[in-house]
């Protein structure tokens, strides 16, 4: 619950964490195959760390192909970083801090607190030392509340007296990697909760903020948020009985191309980098990041052609060609930049997160828009795209079936204090200029199209079950293929592509 914001909501979690049992979403309707990404990890090593106890918390269903290559290589990365110690022996169970006021009663006041943390519990045989294992996909910076509340639990867990030194280790299961969350006396670990936890705590449960996203599809407070809008029929399905789920442009993309990559990408594996980040998605990236720093700066003033030789952003390491490429399309933007239209106070938002739920299918549905911003108090919806080609685009819709989902939104008039007269803008940016595509959402063909695009991206995804691979061509280029043995050996590609 302390984890990155992107997936998480503070009022969903202080529901969760108050015991909270309106309706239990995903549980009502299950899915098939297992969706707990670690959880086949922790059970696997539960079995070999712990032969003699049943795995706790892991709920047994069928694993995609996937997920098996992704548990089992797992395991061996959780063994290259933790070799075996005689000094340390596997706990019992999971450790769990338990507190009960000293006069409880009183009316909005716990009778009792329980703090846990995820990960591999381990104790020297004297049970002065302890050890913490933190299992996540790739190493992460973990926040002051996230480092207090681990060290809390490995020092405090099961009320031991013995204990003495606390170990908190995060370790990597795409490669082993370890990294230290803390490391000190019992007493260092309780001042360092006291400072940045037991705030963190009270905050959390004390929270009001709602921030829809995909934490919905399993929040017990999803019918009644006030958060999360209605948007009946938005997807165009009038089905109920699927499992629940979170949709975006990028799941209905995944799935079409092969409905492995998608449900593989759905559960965050850690991608191949060489092609989720090549040189051309790292210039479009590049590209979008300097033009959504350009934007959010006060006083506001529209782009212009002037581009800084160091324009790119720190994060990103581009070849002089796409460096020099990428300068060229954003000088092409500064004719098209919205800000000479939005003027310069704008009710801009740069790449807002926006999420709606289809009652009609159950489904959640997030967007996250290059830009939203007014236009004589209408919205605007204006998504960017770059091209190291210069070849036109005149099936807009079903090149960026995003556009799609922006018509039918703001056609729907979804978007707060909605007025007449919004549009959808795709500016493509070539490096023989820019076009700058309007589709009216009122145009009842340009409606159709986006209908029938949606229903294309989402009603072969939403009944699916198994998510088996499709092997073809676009193997060579899967980020998720590491993952899949369905995908053809090096001899077998050669084959394939002629």
């Amino acid at each position: 619950m302390f984890g990155p914001e992107r997936y998480r909501c503070p009022a969903s979690d202080a529901f969760k964490a108050r015991g909270l049992r309106l309706r239990d979403q995903a549980a009502s309707k299950p899915e098939t195959l297992e969706s707990f990404t670690n959880g086949p990890f922790m059970a696997s090593a539960d079995r070999l760390e712990r032969p003699e106890n049943a795995p706790y918390g892991f709920r047994k269903r069928p694993l995609h192909d996937g997920l098996q290559q992704w548990t089992e290589h797992a395991l061996r990365m959780y063994h290259n970083a933790f070799p075996p110690d005689p000094d340390l022996r596997p706990a019992q169970s999971p450790w769990v801090y338990r507190y009960s006021p000293p006069a409880p009663g009183n009316q909005g006041v716990a009778r009792r607190y329980r703090i846990s943390a995820w990960g591999r519990c381990f104790e020297s045989v004297d049970g002065r030392r302890r050890e913490l294992r933190l299992p996540v996909n790739r190493l992460r910076e973990r926040g002051e509340a996230e480092r207090a509340v681990a060290a809390l639990v490995a020092a405090e867990g099961d009320s031991n007296p013995r204990v003495e030194e606390v170990r908190v280790i995060q370790f990597a299961l795409s490669d082993g990697q370890p990294d230290p969350v803390f490391e000190g006396s019992r007493t260092q670990a309780l001042e360092l909760y006291r400072t940045h936890g037991a705030p963190a705590v009270r905050a959390l449960l004390d929270s009001r903020e709602y921030r829809p996203g995909s934490a919905c599809v399993s929040c017990v407070a999803a019918p009644v948020c006030p958060a999360l809008p209605k948007a009946k029929g938005l997807m165009g399905i009038a089905d109920r009985s699927h499992p629940r789920r979170s949709w975006s442009s990028t799941t209905g993309r995944g799935h079409r191309s092969c409905p492995a990559r998608g449900y593989l990408r759905g559960l965050r594996f850690p991608s191949e980098d060489t092609l989720e980040r090549n040189a051309a998605a790292e210039r479009g990236r590049a590209v979008h990041q300097f033009l959504a720093e350009r934007h959010g700066r006060r006083p506001a003033t529209p782009c212009t052609a002037e581009i800084p030789e160091n324009w790119v952003p720190n994060r990103y390491r581009l070849p002089d060609r796409e460096r020099m490429l990428g300068a060229e399309l954003l000088r092409h933007h500064a004719e098209v930049c919205p800000l000479h239209v939005a003027g310069t106070r704008p009710e801009m938002q740069i790449e807002p997160r926006l999420v709606f739920e289809d009652t009609s299918a159950d489904l959640v549905v997030i967007a996250d828009p290059d830009l939203l911003y007014r236009d004589s108090g209408a919205w605007v919806w204006r998504e960017t795209k770059t091209s190291g080609s210069d070849r036109s685009r005149h099936e807009v819709l079903a090149a960026y079936p995003q556009l799609a989902l922006a018509v039918a939104v703001i056609g729907a008039g979804l978007l707060p204090e909605s007025q007449a007269g919004g549009r959808v803008e795709l500016e493509l940016l070539r490096p023989g200029g820019v076009d700058l595509h309007t589709l009216d959402p009122r145009a009842p063909h340009t409606r159709a199209a986006a209908e029938k695009v949606l229903r294309e991206q989402v009603s072969g995804w939403h009944s699916e079950l198994l998510f088996e691979a499709t092997p073809g061509p676009e193997c060579t280029s899967c980020e998720m293929s590491k993952w899949c043995t369905a995908r053809p050996s090096r001899g077998d590609e050669s084959v394939v592509s002629r």
